[in-house]
């Protein structure tokens, strides 16, 4: 893994997470327990501090950065979906960021609110808990259901999982040219959206 000290601050990851080692962390960065880090995500904590808690995942492509001075925190189990970018902002507890979504400077996410794929939260915008957010500009659209917050927790549990598994099982490793003939199949459906 790409892991970097810069003016003195050297990352902080704890042993149960997983930095992938094309993900690279800079910094002043703290990382909890159970934290999943994808390929490609760069968490750049130069000019400020990222807080990361327990049981948070940042999927690949993530970027995670800020104006200087400024904290980036995710609260617990923050789940950041592929390719988002998190700029100076606070991520509540068990919040939801879909893929390719940009939140920007001082926003805040309430806790257990979902932000749809390709949205775009502006600066200095507070978003009340249990929000459920789309669009570009990122506007409220309705408050986030027991359901939704279920399927949300459950999709996590998976991210919080997949630590140990990496660490287990991950290896580098050259491409067969032929299928094998017991080769492993993969699990289907851990859960299903119901609208």
């Amino acid at each position: 893994m790409a892991i970097y000290s810069f003016n003195g601050f050297i990352p902080v990851v704890k042993p149960s997470s997983f930095v992938h080692p094309q993900a690279n962390v800079t910094g002043n960065v703290i990382i909890g327990e159970n934290v999943y880090i994808g390929p490609h995500a760069t968490i750049r904590g130069d000019w400020g501090q990222i807080i990361i808690e327990d049981g948070c995942n940042i999927q690949e492509s993530c970027t995670l950065h800020m104006f200087p001075g400024t904290t980036v925190y995710l609260k617990a189990g923050a789940h950041v979906g592929h390719g988002t970018v998190i700029h100076g902002a606070t991520l509540g507890r068990n919040c939801l960021i879909g893929m390719n979504s940009v939140i920007m400077d001082d926003v805040e996410i309430g806790d257990e609110s979902i932000i749809g794929a390709l949205s775009f939260v502006s600066a200095n915008i507070v978003i009340p808990a249990r929000s459920l957010v789309v669009g570009n500009p990122a506007k409220v659209v309705k408050e986030v259901s027991d359901e939704m917050i279920a399927w949300k927790t459950e999709g996590t549990k998976l991210y919080q999982s997949l630590p140990q598994e990496c660490q287990a099982s991950l290896l580098p490793c050259e491409p067969l040219i032929d299928i094998e003939e017991n080769r492993p199949v993969q699990q289907k459906n851990y859960f299903k959206w119901k609208k």
